[in-house]
């Protein structure tokens, strides 16, 4: 088996590193690190193919330290006994450790000692904001530093790096230029189109057309289980909410090239009834209508109806007063702030004025309790339909 394209061309020292120039190069941190023959626990955190792996493995070959690689999901319990024994054997281990926001509770239990005494100095790898998903007791023990996106130039300059490992390769400076294009910032994805297209078309120019047969959808980052889907769905509604429609529909062609359409019905849901609320309160009803026929439909049409929706409500007035309402609501009650039920209107009351049996159905009452009785949640917004009901508010009051 032939060594992957993205083996070979792994650095092997930080000076090899594409991209990341705010930790690495003279006077930044991880070289200063390096420099200074000193090695913390850290957490490097970012996209996939960015250099996460590359940057671990550089800064234990280049201080000569001895090292195992783990993953938090693949390797078992007994995989960590032996990594602990080594440590201890050799008075001091690195552990590179994948996919760390995954690590559950036994293996955590079984490391912390260890990084506290210093035994397992600790490279965590993830593509999740270590933030909200690593456990804090293990993020105390490290320090977090992020990467950042590459940019095309840096895929590119990745590129020209490979051709000299790809013999007799012919391929025009324009097609790398698209390739970094659909890879979207992930230099990986970027060496493994290059080597794929090198040996389906070896002995000819490698063309757009070429890279099109092996890869005709940009690469990014959206994964279902991880941060990435959540930062699509959030925003995209930030777009919607934003009245920013162009915004509103990209972020939409993401959640559909992935043909995740649960996850689109479900996020619309919220936004008809939190963003656009009362300002708009048909468009609840519209947007079952377009759920429904996307149901119907299916893929790819249903992007015609989601597209559509997207739009209305992208452009739709906006308004947040039933969210805040019943939001101050809640709040209300976790605080304590509660009160008695005013007996008039207790299951067994006979007290009670029927508002039917009065004039325009209203009759003055008092309904929360004393402790809050004058308290107010809505407040209606400056929009067509809140309006009307401003109105009806400013009736009941003056009644």
């Amino acid at each position: 088996m032939k060594e992957p394209l993205a083996i070979k061309l792994r650095p092997k020292k930080l000076e090899d590193i594409i991209g990341q120039e705010h930790l690495i190069g003279k006077n930044k941190i991880l070289s200063n690190l390096i420099a200074n023959d000193f090695l913390p626990s850290i957490i490097l955190f970012g996209k996939p193919g960015i250099g996460k792996t590359s940057i671990a493995v550089a800064i234990v070959e280049e201080m000569n330290l001895r090292y195992r690689s783990l993953n938090a999901v693949i390797n078992n319990k007994k995989d960590f006994d032996v990594v602990v024994e080594e440590a201890k054997l050799y008075s001091g281990l690195v552990v590179i450790m994948d996919e760390i926001h995954r690590l559950n509770k036994d293996k955590q239990d079984l490391l912390l000692p260890y990084l506290e005494s210093g035994l397992i100095t600790l490279i965590g790898l993830t593509t999740s904001n270590p933030y909200h998903k690593i456990n804090p007791a293990i993020r105390s023990r490290c320090q977090i530093f992020e990467l950042h996106e590459l940019n095309e130039e840096d895929i590119k300059f990745g590129l020209k790096k490979a051709l000299y490992h790809l013999e007799n390769i012919k391929i025009e400076d324009k097609v790398l230029d698209y390739i970094a294009n659909i890879s979207n910032g992930d230099l990986r994805s970027a060496y493994n189109i290059l080597e794929i297209a090198y040996y389906s078309f070896k002995d000819e120019k490698i063309t757009k057309e070429n890279i099109l047969t092996i890869h005709n959808k940009p690469s990014f980052f959206h994964d279902k289980n991880e941060d990435g889907h959540y930062d699509v769905l959030s925003a995209f509604q930030k777009s919607i909410r934003g009245s920013d429609v162009d915004a509103s529909l990209h972020y939409l062609a993401r959640l559909l090239e992935v043909g995740d359409l649960d996850s689109i019905y479900r996020r619309l849901s919220v936004i008809a009834y939190e963003d656009i609320g009362l300002a708009n309160p048909n468009i609840g009803l519209k947007l079952d209508a377009a759920i429904n026929a996307s149901e119907r439909v299916g893929l790819p049409e249903a992007r015609i109806i989601l597209g559509m929706i997207v739009i209305e409500m992208a452009l739709s007035p906006k308004s947040n007063s039933a969210y805040l309402a019943i939001s101050e609501a809640i709040n209300d009650i976790n605080k304590g702030n509660i009160g008695n039920i005013p007996n008039h209107i207790k299951n067994s009351s006979s007290d009670y004025k029927y508002p039917h049996q009065y004039e325009g159905s209203y009759v003055k009452q008092q309904y929360l309790p004393d402790k809050i009785k004058d308290k107010r949640y809505f407040f209606p917004k400056n929009n067509k339909n809140e309006e009307v009901l401003k109105n009806i508010l400013d009736n009941i009051k003056k009644k």
